[in-house]
């Protein structure tokens, strides 16, 4: 409960002065003159006599009331309505046997699929899909606001699935091709590889080109530490060898690819730097949401004016009857 006119409270200090200042009348009030009062004061007092003090009790809980009903007691009831502007997000992710170098705790793969995942639980309207690839581009889940089911295909992605290659080109061109009915104001891509294109029909700076013509943005991240990377290879007898790789990132394409679009790219050489690209990425890319706020005010001053009427017409009718004072 709240009150509208709270000031009107400050009068409920002036409730007790004044119930002593009654007081205090009542006791310096002169009574009648009797030539010998000795036989009244063995007298017993009476149930009524003994009730004296209602009436101006009476009168103080009348003003008490009606001061907190002049301060206009109301109930609020708020409501909240939240409307998200969702932004349309799809998430390209390479595949290729290059990404099992151990530059990444345990693997350029795994990591790379973990903070995805985090990325994932971090939205809260964003429809959000999966692009894999390799030599190939394949759409392991379209745009959806359904997360447990994105996080579910994107555990099962795995390296090797996919013929190998890096067909960068490609997996731009599938997702464009996945946004451009899409009715969000916001297009995203989000390009996660390690290597250089070399599969595929289509060129990445002319996939970025039709991007940025229907309003597509990229970013581009480039994964994999600088020089050389472990990688263990399977031998064709049995058995891995561990060897030093060297990492080859095209760097300067995936630059010329998400600056094409007002995008960003991005070098990640741990896990960590990984996470704080994608965090990065978030805060650009952030759900616009809407709130509006319904509020509804119920008065309830009656609920305190009607009982003080009550109460003063109690203190007036016993003051003038039963409870009356002589003189």
């Amino acid at each position: 409960m709240v009150f509208a006119h709270p000031f009107w409270l400050i009068l409920l200090l002036l409730v007790p002065v004044l119930g002593l200042w009654e007081w205090r009348r009542a006791q310096r009030q002169p009574g009648l003159r009797f030539s010998n009062a000795g036989a009244l004061r063995v007298t017993p007092r009476t149930f009524w006599a003994r009730l004296g003090w209602l009436p101006a009790l009476l009168r103080m809980a009348a003003l008490t009331l009606g001061i907190i009903a002049l301060a206009r007691p109301q109930e609020r009831n708020v409501t909240q309505e939240r409307f998200a502007e969702g932004v349309d997000i799809i998430m390209v992710l390479d595949t290729s046997t290059s990404m099992r170098a151990q530059d990444f705790t345990p693997n350029r793969f795994e990591a790379a699929r973990d903070v995805a995942g985090e990325f994932i639980r971090s939205r809260l309207s964003d429809r959000v899909g999966l692009i894999v690839f390799a030599a190939k581009a394949f759409t392991q889940a379209p745009l959806t606001l359904d997360y447990d089911f994105l996080q579910q295909m994107l555990n099962e992605v795995q390296v090797g699935l996919i013929d190998d290659g890096t067909a960068i080109g490609t997996a731009l061109a599938t997702a464009v091709n996945r946004l451009k009915e899409t009715d969000a104001k916001s297009k995203v891509i989000i390009l996660l590889t390690d290597g250089q294109n070399n599969r595929g029909e289509v060129d990445p700076v002319t996939a970025s080109e039709v991007a940025a013509t229907l309003g597509v943005r990229i970013y581009a991240i480039g994964v994999g530490t600088y020089g050389e990377a472990p990688f263990v290879r399977d031998l064709p007898f049995g058995g891995r060898q561990r060897q030093m790789v060297p990492v080859e990132i095209d760097e300067d394409m995936l630059r010329t690819v998400a600056e094409n679009t007002s995008g960003r790219y991005f070098r990640a050489t741990n896990k960590q730097t990984l996470r704080e690209v994608y965090e990065e990425i978030g805060e650009l890319e952030k759900t616009q949401i809407e709130t509006r706020i319904y509020t509804d005010y119920q008065e309830r001053y009656a609920l305190f004016m009607w009982p003080a009427f009550v109460l003063l017409f109690l203190e007036l009718l016993l003051s003038t009857t039963r409870l009356r004072r002589f003189p």
